[in-house]
């Protein structure tokens, strides 16, 4: 299973759908995640951070989405 994690685009929105914490949950469960590049940013969440949890970091939202069976918004 892919799960997709893009940016917000609301501006007035700073939060992001997961966390590293939630990512290691799925990827121990053997989902694949990708979250698009500085989708955590407003959160303060670094894309070091997903890359650590075993995220994939996608340079777009059209590469997150890509093959997603689960989107994360």
């Amino acid at each position: 299973m892919r799960i997709a994690v893009p940016t917000e685009t609301d501006s007035n929105e700073n939060r992001v759908a997961a966390t590293p914490e939630t990512v290691k949950k799925f990827t121990a469960l053997g989902a694949t995640v990708a979250v698009q590049a500085g989708a955590g940013e407003g959160s303060g969440i670094r894309d070091a951070d997903y890359e650590a949890a075993g995220a994939v970091i996608a340079p777009d939202a059209a590469a997150a989405l890509a093959g997603a069976d689960v989107v994360l918004k």
